[in-house]
């Protein structure tokens, strides 16, 4: 059994929906200690709606980065995991959060310059 997934491990104001790249999006993250049911994915991306949810895992089941299994017995329940794939991004999305946190202000400061050239 996995330990719970902490509700606060993606900080509601966090900007990484403007960074320029996007790799497997938040719950692969949410997937490195284990397996995780449907409902356990949505206590940290308290946001997400369960259709966003599910087209996301969808799609990274399509693309070969997580594996859905069907579990029997009472509840029924569907549970995700990374698979050998997915398990290979982790390292990328930790540089990648490192990146964010050094470069961010410089990736707004032009987006705001760039909002700024804009005709009004």
């Amino acid at each position: 059994m996995t330990t719970p997934l902490d509700p606060e491990m993606f900080d509601p104001v966090c900007p990484s929906g403007l960074m320029p790249f996007r790799v497997g999006d938040k719950w692969v993250q949410c997937l490195a200690d284990g397996p995780r049911r449907f409902s356990e994915l949505r206590v940290p991306l308290r946001n997400i709606t369960p259709k966003v949810l599910t087209k996301s895992l969808r799609a990274l089941e399509r693309d070969g980065f997580v594996v859905r299994t069907e579990c029997a017995g009472a509840p029924r329940h569907v549970a995700y995991r990374l698979t050998p794939l997915g398990r290979s991004l982790l390292g990328l999305l930790d540089a990648a959060r490192d990146w964010a946190k050094e470069h961010l202000d410089w990736v707004l400061d032009a987006r705001e310059a760039a909002q700024a050239r804009l005709p009004r």
